[in-house]
């Protein structure tokens, strides 16, 4: 069971990391980052099409990577 559990962690951290690669990047630069998130929050910038669906796999890939983590540091 740790063994399984460990390598699908490995997966989905692999696969996590390709996806965000795959990402493409909203803004430029330290300031971009700031406003960005601003912006993203009150909707004034909508992902479509491929971007939707990289953003909703992100963040599936990101609560499973978390419940992998901990399910691994109790079995083990």
């Amino acid at each position: 069971m740790e063994t399984a559990a460990t390598i699908l962690l490995v997966i989905v951290s692999i696969a996590l990391i390709l996806v965000v690669v795959l990402q493409s990047s909203r803004s430029a630069g330290l300031s971009g980052a700031i406003t960005g998130g601003a912006e993203q929050l009150f909707g004034k910038q909508k992902a479509r099409g491929m971007e939707a669906v990289l953003s909703r796999i992100t963040v599936v890939l990101g609560v499973l990577f978390f419940l992998l983590a901990i399910t691994v540091a109790y079995i083990v």
